[in-house]
């Protein structure tokens, strides 16, 4: 069951009560400091509580400010939320505004009034924020008998245009499903998201029009996927290979491709993880979940583009079946890895996955996803994905889009000279070349599985994937992140 964005409803400004008006009210001041409409109504039935907290020299007329405000005379409201986009209000203010608006909603209903207080497409992704910074994961919480229910969260939005700001927010309702979807994923036990019930989940976007193939260990080995299959062998789950279509765009258009990494579980295998930490492993299929995301965001939304997404489901395990240090498999491609450390795991399901969307798919260009490397994260921490690209233009396209969203990314190098720590001396290729620039070598091996004609993105999301402090779109735990890149990418790239 996927988790419920928080309900948003639209109404004409104009028709407001305000001192009728119940629960959590949300009104706006803008980038001067005067107050919007809606601010203004409340402000005169509150005896001008509102103008005083504005001339409050505490009060910062800039994106992200909100002050809290409770028990109003002259209004039925409980609180009243004073909120500001700034001076110059664009995606990167409504995210914050829109956050910071979410963080401080008390549970239950709220009026949110938007006359005024910025642009309409501002105002959409405002409303985007504050749904996405609302997700609760709750799937696995028993209530405590002692406590009151929550009140059910609800948002009510006035505005001088209702339906047009309603079909302005439409893409954003599908992307924030999309998220949700995601973080969903990642949020799961790996004892509730096995292989099976991934791939599951994953048909179940068929009743959205996606095209859903989903190919087993038999379909696979016939395939030659022994770089892949390795991975999972020690597992008693089975590994898969998910095909997801969305077939919006002319027919016959070769496709954009996405291809995630779905380790549902990772105990580095052989190469065994240290035990502390180690049950954030359940979030190494993050790259998979984000390929699902986006999927399902396009199909919601009815994306005028073809699309696949290509994820490979394993779980790597340690017993007696499991891929050991030295051995040497030989991927779908023809050449042979040797395994150097079954903890280097997720670029063997990807070489596999990339070589079968090129072989099998076609695509016009590919986009890889991955919780590759702890490398990542020592040079990047937790503020930045990196990425690695083989064409300028789709590079371009990429970052574009990643910095409209928000989605926070950074390029990184790839060289001959990074290529020279993998040469192995048994096989074609060994899968790590040890510590010194551990995610740049990563891409190399990837990189090997890339078609000189295929322009080629991968992206390392080891340290963006959760939060442990939550951010202005997100609570602590899964993010979610690169769904909304990538569904911009689809829209403003890929959409005839």
């Amino acid at each position: 069951m996927i988790t419920a964005p928080t309900p948003v409803s639209f109404a004409a400004e104009s028709d407001a009560d305000w001192a009728a008006l119940e629960g959590t009210l949300v009104v706006f001041a803008d980038g001067g400091g005067a107050l919007c409409p809606g601010a203004a109504a409340v402000d005169g039935l509150a005896g001008g509580a509102l103008s005083r907290a504005v001339a409050d020299k505490r009060f910062k007329t800039k994106a992200g400010t909100v002050q809290v405000l409770r028990y109003l005379p002259g209004l039925k409201a409980d609180t009243v939320i004073l909120a500001c986009l700034g001076a110059e209000p664009g995606g990167a203010a409504a995210r914050k505004t829109g956050g910071a608006i979410a963080k401080a909603l008390p549970e239950g209903a709220a009026t949110i009034a938007t006359a005024g207080a910025g642009p309409e497409a501002v105002l959409a992704e405002t409303l985007c924020a504050a749904v996405l910074r609302l997700y609760d994961f709750r799937e696995y919480k028993s209530a405590d008998p002692e406590d009151e229910p929550p009140a059910p969260r609800s948002l009510a939005v006035l505005a001088e245009a209702p339906e047009a700001l309603a079909r302005a927010s439409a893409p954003f309702a599908a992307l924030a499903e999309g998220i949700f979807f995601t973080r969903d994923l990642v949020n799961e036990p790996a004892n509730r998201l096995t292989t099976d019930e991934f791939a599951a989940r994953l048909a179940g976007m068929q009743e959205l029009g996606v095209e859903v193939e989903i190919l087993g260990e038999t379909e696979m080995a016939a395939l030659g996927m022994r770089a892949l299959l390795a991975v999972g062998q020690g597992s008693e789950s089975e590994s898969k290979l998910v095909v997801m279509r969305w077939q919006g765009g002319a027919e016959g258009a070769a496709p954009l491709a996405l291809v995630g990494k779905g380790v549902v579980f990772d105990t580095g295998g052989i190469s065994i993880k240290p035990a502390g930490g180690m049950e954030e492993m359940t979030m190494d299929m993050g790259g998979a979940g984000v390929v699902a995301g986006v999927m399902r965001t396009l199909a919601l939304r009815k994306a005028k583009a073809n699309v696949v997404g290509v994820v490979g489901l394993v779980e790597n395990m340690p017993d007696g079946c499991a891929q050991r240090p030295g051995d040497i498999v030989k991927s779908m491609k023809g050449e042979t890895i040797e395994v150097i450390n079954t903890d280097a795991e997720g670029r063997m399901v990807l070489a596999d996955a990339l070589w079968y969307t090129q072989e099998k798919l076609a695509p016009a260009a590919m986009v890889d996803l991955a919780t590759l490397t702890g490398a990542v994260i020592v040079a990047l921490g937790n503020h930045n994905a990196g990425w690695y690209a083989t064409d300028e233009d789709f590079s371009a396209d990429f970052a574009a889009a990643a910095e409209a969203a928000g989605d926070a990314a950074w390029r990184l190098p790839l060289g001959p000279k990074y290529v020279e720590q993998i040469k192995s001396k048994k096989a074609d290729i060994k899968n790590t070349g040890g510590r010194a620039a551990g995610s740049i070598t990563a891409a190399e091996f990837l990189h090997r599985f890339v078609k000189d004609d295929c322009p080629w993105i991968h992206i390392d999301i080891a340290g963006v994937t959760l939060t442990d402090t939550g951010t202005d779109l997100a609570p602590k735990g899964a993010t979610g992140w690169g769904v909304a890149a990538l569904d911009r990418l689809v829209r403003e790239k890929w959409e005839g």
